[in-house]
């Protein structure tokens, strides 16, 4: 039973007072918030964490969710990981969405979407893809714009539609005590960083024993010997030693003797560590962002193959592209007739993107009068590269036209075309005779 089919996508009712109010959150000195809030735990966290992690938030009676997003929390500093999730989201984010009616932009509805608070909206609505939802509820500001609060996900029980007010709690606030609250759900309930977590995990144990094993033998040992029979001399040896850095010292008596055994294959050992931190970013990218060639750069790729990464990378853009038009266009119309915003009509969009630059569009125009003849209209032209025509357009296209009438060139047509031919007519009544 999937239990995202019992929990409506938004609430909007003004039937009671209860039923209007605000989210608020705030520390353990906040008397009156509705959410608590509590520091996450970072650091220390191994695979036995996350695996009660997933056991705890896929519980059918009591599930909790609270040590599965520390984890997220946790691994999100991973820089690797933060750069993957910035890459997909950017292919969103990067594209300007506009509302129309009947084919013409509403300015009305465009100046709320040009506002702040939208784009933190598209970002908080494409973090559902890889957390497994996002709560929102939505309000209007004190400056009249339209506004929203995300709700912690720590603090969410989706199963029973309620709000916690500290996130161990078991029970908490329905949904229908707020208005204006809308949930939205990722394809996976648990989000993609379900998948990356472990890869994260074995990535930091691996540079944790890469930086001893460079500690270890990367650096030189030092050796001192001093006079067993002299205290003061082996003080004063220890002494300088340590002013001298961090690295390895050995003391040794005179009279002893110190051999050193070198381990076999240091740099195949280094290369199998490069090896697995390469392995675990690659399955990280795999799983956020469909393909390894867009992102890493690789000996063995191909540039085929990488066109083909990145037809993967640009549909899954498309996808969580529509992903945000359906959201804005079916399951927000209530809430923006809530807050008066009318979208009866019309339909939210992305904007038309240029496919050519304006270099290489002169290049284009150029070629295909000069040298295919194509009559385009100028006031195309000056649209199309973005030039400011000229008040005085007639009087200037006048003297162009007289200018090439006096040095015999006709408009369009390129100077000495009979003398550019290199090769001479061939004869047109038949064979020369010789």
């Amino acid at each position: 039973m999937n239990i995202f089919n019992h929990i409506p996508l938004f609430r909007n009712r003004k039937a009671g007072k209860k039923q209007d109010k605000r989210i608020t959150q705030g520390g353990n000195f906040s008397p009156g918030a509705t959410v608590v809030l509590s520091a996450p735990r970072r650091f220390g966290l191994g695979l036995d964490d996350y695996m009660t992690a997933i056991r705890d938030a896929e519980n059918v009676d009591y599930p909790r969710r609270v040590r599965l997003y520390d984890l997220y929390n946790d691994i999100l500093l991973d820089p690797h990981l933060f750069a993957v999730v910035q890459k997909r989201k950017s292919g969103v984010l990067g594209r300007k969405i506009l509302f129309r009616r009947n084919g013409q932009d509403d300015d009305k509805v465009n100046e709320q979407l040009a506002s702040p608070w939208f784009l933190r909206f598209v970002e908080d609505a494409l973090d559902a893809q890889l957390w497994g939802f996002s709560l929102m509820q939505f309000f209007v500001n004190r400056q009249g714009w339209m506004d929203y609060y995300l709700v912690p996900r720590k603090h969410v029980d989706l199963q029973n539609g309620t709000i916690r007010h500290r996130q161990e709690n078991l029970t908490g606030e329905p949904f229908d005590n707020f208005s204006d609250l809308l949930l939205v759900n990722g394809k996976e309930p648990l989000g993609i960083l379900a998948r990356t977590a472990p890869y994260v995990i074995y990535k930091r144990g691996t540079m944790g024993d890469w930086s001893q094993y460079a500690e270890l033998f990367g650096m030189p040992v030092r050796k001192y010997t001093y006079d067993a029979a002299d205290p003061a001399a082996r003080e004063a040896t220890i002494s300088d030693a340590m002013d001298q850095g961090g690295g390895s010292v050995f003391l040794c008596p005179d009279g002893t003797n110190l051999e050193f055994i070198e381990s076999g294959n240091k740099t195949g050992s280094s290369e199998l560590y490069s090896t697995f931190v390469e392995r675990c970013n690659a399955e990280i990218s795999k799983a956020v962002v469909g393909n390894t060639l867009t992102t890493e750069a690789s000996e063995t790729g191909t540039q085929a193959l990488g066109t083909v990464h990145r037809q993967v990378e640009d549909e899954l853009s498309k996808q969580d592209g529509l992903f945000i038009l359906n959201l804005l266009n079916y399951e927000m119309t209530d809430i923006f007739a809530s807050l008066g915003i009318d979208t009866r009509g019309g339909s939210f969009v992305f904007a038309e993107e240029e496919e050519l630059g304006l270099l290489q569009k002169a290049d284009l125009f150029a070629k295909a009068r000069l040298n295919l003849h194509l009559p385009i209209s100028d006031d195309y032209l000056y649209e199309q590269l973005k030039i400011e025509k000229p008040d005085s357009y007639a009087q200037l296209v006048q003297r162009m036209e007289e200018e090439r009438m006096q040095d015999g060139q006709p408009d369009n047509q390129p100077q000495n075309r009979a003398r550019s031919r290199f090769f001479v007519p061939a004869p047109g009544s038949g064979a020369l005779e010789w």
